[in-house]
């Protein structure tokens, strides 16, 4: 099994087995699948180690022994510290809310930070 992220227009192969946010795992021989996945942890394992990022949300592709994952955020779980996602929370919480459409955007935000946050906590 591959997985792939792609982020940003840039494909970048990762491994070959794929958990992706800890809900669904993913192993050789799965059938296919296109879901939609929420802010969080995206983590595979690969020769017994196990890499994890936070995406931002997304979908999740499995065809034919590959796990594609389309992301507007992909970043190595080991970057993120608490103070990163207590700023992104903060700056969410900033967000102005004139309208219906702000408010989602701006609880969208803060689940983004939040879901930052347990990944971050996990380092």
């Amino acid at each position: 099994m591959n997985a792939r992220v792609v982020r940003g227009g840039r494909l970048r192969r990762l491994g070959d087995v794929l958990q992706d946010d800890g809900e669904r795992g993913v192993g050789a021989g799965h059938s296919a699948f296109v879901g939609q996945l929420g802010p969080g942890e995206f983590r595979f394992t690969a020769a017994g180690v196990t890499t994890r990022y936070y995406i931002d949300g997304g979908f999740a592709q499995v065809r034919t022994n590959t796990v594609t994952v389309l992301t507007a955020k992909a970043v190595k779980a080991g970057e993120l510290t608490a103070t990163l996602a207590e700023e992104a929370r903060a700056a969410a919480e900033k967000l102005p809310v004139t309208n219906s459409v702000d408010q989602v955007s701006r609880q969208k935000a803060i689940a983004r930070a939040s879901a930052m946050a347990r990944v971050a906590a996990k380092n």
